[in-house]
């Protein structure tokens, strides 16, 4: 069950720590773990999150995006409403480049390719949204195929977001036939029970340090959780 889908949901225990990827008086780039909301549910029981753990040390910490539930990867921290909004603008301006792997179902035909599917609110099946050429708003997704794997009837994928929709990720999978391995939203019965977790990784993050203007650069490997699949 997804954790957004209503306040009676208690996400299980979150045993992984959070890492610190990168640090300095202005900002963090920080590697969240699948399993762990980016912030504090309203149910009391869901306050451990990434932003949680992080007021624990760093007071002032703000996130300017986040991660699904399952989704795994990096993650950039603000320490101040100054950088918190060069940041945002960066992120509104596009200057912002983020990579993610998943292991999708299937053998995916194209070396790679742009999904253009828009995608718009789903009201009766909240926290599910749609593809919808009516009321969606523009969804652009580049991916290119790492490696497939036959056996398995499985394929890793490097996707590139030009747009930042909710679940766009998830939902364009689903889209061109090919869902995320552990996807509990948008998958199919036998692609959530293939793998104990959403096969979605944030391996890459470039942007803009807001204070010296250096190009900043993150990578982080492929986790093990893959390897199964």
């Amino acid at each position: 069950m997804n954790p957004l889908i209503n306040d009676t949901f208690i996400a299980p225990p979150c045993q992984e720590s959070l890492g610190i990827v990168y640090e300095d008086e202005s900002l963090l780039v920080i590697n969240k773990p699948s399993g762990l909301l980016s912030l504090s549910g309203k149910n009391p029981a869901n306050l451990d999150s990434v932003h949680h753990r992080l007021v624990q040390q760093w007071p002032t910490a703000l996130l300017i995006h986040r991660l699904d539930f399952g989704t795994s990867g990096l993650l950039v921290v603000a320490l101040s409403q100054d950088i918190a909004k060069a940041l945002n603008r960066q992120f509104q301006q596009r200057q912002v480049t983020k990579r993610y792997f998943a292991m999708l179902q299937g053998l995916v035909d194209a070396d790679s390719g742009l999904i253009d599917a828009p995608i718009g609110k789903d009201p009766l099946h909240f926290p599910k949204v749609k593809i919808c050429s009516v009321t969606g708003k523009p969804a652009l997704t580049e991916y290119a195929v790492i490696e497939r794997f036959p056996e398995q009837e499985t394929t890793l994928v490097a996707y590139t977001p030009l747009t930042g929709r909710t679940h766009q990720l998830r939902i364009h999978s689903a889209h061109i036939g090919h869902p995320i391995l552990g996807c509990d939203l948008y998958g199919t019965t036998e692609t959530k029970t293939r793998a104990s977790r959403l096969l979605l990784q944030a391996c890459d993050l470039s942007f803009i340090h807001p204070v010296s203007g250096e190009p900043l650069s993150f990578r982080q490997a492929l986790e093990g959780a893959f390897d199964s699949c």
